[in-house]
């Protein structure tokens, strides 16, 4: 199964990661686990001017990197082969053109991301990824 993993570098997205580790024989397609990090757009044209478009998109790089970075030593620590790529904007909307492109059958996401306050059940971001996804989305907790 073609298995997409959204990460941002919280707890919650390591736990669906480890998930996917630990059932690899049900989550590994046969190019491995997609990894994912949408980072959202830096607001305005105005920080653009400031510090210019190179300076956001190194910036764009480092912090994808560094979400990416605990989700790829959990695979790798396994095993277990991955692409991992990340991307920029609107997550609903990223993560459907990732899934399209790529021909994604399945999401895994954790239920809270940095963002999230724990009180809630769910995450808005999780809420939004389960509300928009064209494919099924199992959410870890």
């Amino acid at each position: 199964m073609k298995t997409l993993a959204l990460v941002d570098g919280s707890a919650c997205s390591g736990k669906a990661v480890e998930y996917i580790a630990t059932h690899q024989d049900g989550f590994q397609g046969k190019d491995g686990v997609h990894l994912l990090h949408i980072h959202p757009p830096v607001p305005g044209g105005l920080a653009r001017s400031i510090v210019g478009t190179d300076a956001i998109n190194a910036y764009y790089e480092s912090e994808s990197k560094a979400a990416l970075a605990p989700a790829e030593k959990i695979l790798r620590d396994k095993g277990i082969q991955y692409h991992a790529a990340y991307m920029v904007g609107d997550i609903p909307e990223q993560v459907q053109a990732y899934v399209t492109q790529n021909g994604i059958e399945l999401i895994v996401m954790g239920s809270h991301g940095h963002g999230g306050f724990k009180s809630f059940v769910m995450g808005s971001v999780a809420t939004k990824v389960l509300t928009t996804a064209s494919v099924p989305v199992l959410i870890v907790r």
